[in-house]
């Protein structure tokens, strides 16, 4: 067998590159007028015009050959057959193709319809990776809304709270001037004693929905000093004396001493008369609030304050600190003269001001009663307050 030449090589090159060219073009300009068709349609003309542009090329070399008619035909033949075979491969992958994006494209439309979809595999590398990506979007997806059903039913269940908290003592105000107005009472200056009591149940509440405002968006301030927690304690105590006075119960505090904390005065007090307001309010009457301080491993003081009453559900006791959170709807909140508010925000403003000092409020229901159990720095740990954007976390 002779060797080709080089002229022979590069004719052979050229008519190799000139089939192509022309059969490339067609295939683009069909692809153009067609680019808004399936990708099965497209898949099909790729393939079509990869086997064309070969058995172009054959058949032009072979001309130029001068082969005799009878292997002509022969390989006129080979090629026709391969060509009807390759279409129908391009047909088939290009089926499969289509099915599998239409499973991509109803996962999309499920996901978009609110359903969280799995991974389905298909055997194409880049549809697969855009299948896990679609579920993993999907699952974040239903996350946040179902959280953002839960922050919407909590906003609502809390200002129908804080209107009905805000309404009461209105109404209460309300039948007092209607009272004095009537000429009810010759000593209407009694009435006004009662007014004053209704207005400083609006501004603790007032102050309540201020401080959360502040808490919730990180603008709290803490002025740090050493403290000594047995005159915060003292203090907060006295804030509520009046209102267990009534109800018949004692304040009993154990284990706190000298103690020194290097925190923001008064809004520990806040915390500890928050937190004495909410066992004022539930505990048994006649019986004893025991307020105890315990060192952990000499970095950590945990300020605990135990009533006898039977607390929350176990499920409830980290949801309790929500804001505008009741165990019972129809629960009144008012219970003479309390210190708290009663709508709801004592308990998340003591654990927002807790997590600022870079500690935590907790509660859990013990064989004594209900405990809550404030953790603080101590010691080593003090300078290592928490953000005051990270608080509320």
């Amino acid at each position: 067998m002779m060797a080709l030449a080089a002229a022979d090589i590069a004719l052979i090159a050229l008519t190799c590159v000139l089939c192509a060219a022309v059969v490339a073009a067609a295939a683009l300009l069909v692809l153009r007028m067609l680019r808004r068709r399936t990708v099965m349609a497209q898949l099909l003309i790729v393939a079509c015009a990869g086997t064309a542009a070969m058995t172009a090329s054959v058949l032009a070399i072979s001309v130029e050959m001068y082969i005799s008619e009878h292997d002509l035909t022969v390989l006129v033949v080979v090629i026709g057959v391969s060509l009807v075979l390759g279409v129908v491969v391009a047909w088939v992958v290009a089926r499969a193709a289509r099915a599998s994006l239409d499973r991509f494209a109803a996962s999309l439309e499920r996901v978009g319809g609110g359903a969280v979809v799995g991974a389905e595999p298909s055997g194409w590398g880049e549809l697969d990776d855009l299948s896990a990506q679609l579920a993993e979007v999907s699952a974040k997806v239903d996350a946040a809304r179902a959280e953002l059903e839960q922050l919407d039913s909590a906003r609502r269940r809390f200002f129908a709270w804080i209107s009905h908290d805000l309404r009461t003592p209105l109404t209460a105000m309300r039948a007092l001037a209607e009272s004095v107005e009537e000429g009810a009472s010759d000593t209407p200056e009694r009435f006004a004693g009662e007014v004053r009591a209704q207005v400083e149940t609006m501004s603790r509440m007032v102050d309540d929905l201020f401080e959360l405002s502040k808490l919730t968006s990180g603008s709290v301030q803490l002025h740090t000093e050493q403290v000594g927690l047995r005159e915060v304690v003292s203090d907060a105590v006295a804030d509520v004396r009046t209102a267990a006075a009534q109800r018949g119960l004692r304040i009993v505090e154990r284990g706190i001493g000298g103690q020194v904390l290097w925190a923001d005065p008064h809004q520990l007090g806040r915390i500890i008369v928050n937190l004495l307001a909410n066992a004022v309010r539930y505990a048994p009457a006649g019986t004893e609030i025991v307020i105890s301080a315990t060192e952990v491993d000499g970095r950590r003081l945990v300020l605990g304050i135990l009533d006898h009453g039977a607390g929350v559900a176990v499920e409830d006791l980290d949801r309790m600190f929500d804001v505008g959170w009741r165990e019972d709807p129809a629960r009144s909140s008012a219970t003479g003269g309390l210190v708290s508010s009663g709508a709801g925000l004592g308990l998340s403003i003591a654990r927002g001001l807790a997590r600022a000092h870079g500690g935590d409020v907790v509660a859990e229901v013990t064989a004594d009663g209900f405990l809550m159990n404030v953790t603080l720095p101590y010691g080593s740990d003090q300078a290592a307050a928490t953000p005051m954007s990270e608080a509320w976390s």
